[in-house]
């Protein structure tokens, strides 16, 4: 955005230049060039735990240089530790991670907190930063979450999912991987291309010798099987028996058993996640399966999550299937 704004100015466009002026609260601004104006007008901070690696602090930090934005590198631990203390101070337990002998429930909670803190810091970032730096007025929060994650209900609800506008929110992984891909080479942000090749990851969890915390790891789904998902269940207007009816014939090298495992289990988390979808941040509509309840897709946020009546015809189909299968396994062995 930033380098078509320069050109439009450059090329002597009188009224970008005046909008420019009005956003900066400069009257005699001229930017240099897309990074003179990213500085003024883009804030980022990579809000760290003990959690986070050093690549993502590192790949955060040269992305924010390249793009010339104002950025802040922080670490978050004492407001996370400060808010388990208050925990164990009210209940007289304190949770464990996982990996530390804690349940899934405990294991859950403290990755939630970290997320929900970092919406709150960001919201005090945006009205302060300005002050902070001698301007007037107040910033907007950006949200991250792509349309994937939202289908899939692989955010925390009020955690840096919320945010008063979502540019990549309507868009799948796949496409966004694509322009990043693009954009590394046309746009001359490099170092976005090592963002493409890096594992996705919440960074919520410890990590150790043994284990790193993993985005399709977590959602017991690939995003590539998200977009198949999505198209289905929105564009083909697919229940669970009818997409395990396509998805049977599309996934043919897969045995229909785990095809149907597949499918329930992505139904299950649809519905026990989609009251997310209420309070989902607006967002650029790029893509037609976009989960968002407010605007594209007005459907029931209440399900019966063990989806009884579907997911029994889908266990007779693939009871049907099976019998018919090995009964012309035996067929051609007879011959």
């Amino acid at each position: 955005m930033c380098q078509q704004v320069v050109e439009a100015i450059q090329e002597g466009n009188e009224a970008v230049l005046a909008d420019v002026r009005k956003i900066v609260r400069e009257e005699k601004f001229v930017p240099k060039d897309s990074k003179d104006l990213a500085s003024r007008i883009f804030h980022t901070c990579y809000m760290g735990t003990t959690n986070s690696s050093k690549e993502t602090r590192d790949r955060a930090k040269k992305l924010a240089n390249e793009i010339g934005a104002y950025h802040l590198d922080i670490s978050i631990d004492s407001i996370v530790s400060s808010m388990v203390e208050l925990f164990t101070t009210i209940t007289g337990r304190t949770p464990k991670f996982k990996v530390h002998g804690g349940t899934t429930q405990e294991n859950l909670a403290l990755q939630n907190i970290q997320a929900r803190l970092r919406m709150v810091l960001s919201y005090l970032l945006a009205q302060l930063l300005p002050w902070v730096r001698g301007r007037q007025g107040f910033l907007l929060v950006l949200g991250s979450a792509n349309v994937d994650e939202a289908l899939r209900g692989y955010m925390t609800k009020y955690d840096c999912s919320s945010a008063d506008l979502n540019p990549i929110g309507g868009i799948c992984k796949g496409d966004l991987k694509r322009f990043l891909l693009w954009a590394s080479k046309e746009l001359g942000y490099p170092s976005l291309a090592s963002v493409v090749t890096a594992t996705p990851t919440a960074e919520l969890e410890p990590i150790t010798k043994g284990y790193v915390q993993s985005d399709e790891a977590d959602m017991g789904m690939s995003y590539e099987e998200l977009g198949i998902y999505g198209k289905l269940r929105k564009v083909a207007r697919c229940g669970p028996l009818f997409m395990f009816e396509k998805l049977r014939h599309l996934w043919k090298h897969l045995p229909v058993e785990t095809v149907a495992d597949k499918v329930k289990k992505f139904f299950f988390y649809y519905s026990i996640n989609r009251h997310k979808m209420t309070v989902i941040t607006p967002s650029y509509h790029a893509e037609n399966y976009s989960p968002d309840d407010n605007r594209y897709d007005l459907r029931q946020f209440l399900y019966n999550a063990r989806w009884p009546r579907q997911f029994a015809s889908i266990g007779k189909r693939v009871e049907e299937l099976s019998k018919k299968g090995k009964g012309t396994k035996e067929k051609k062995s007879n011959l």
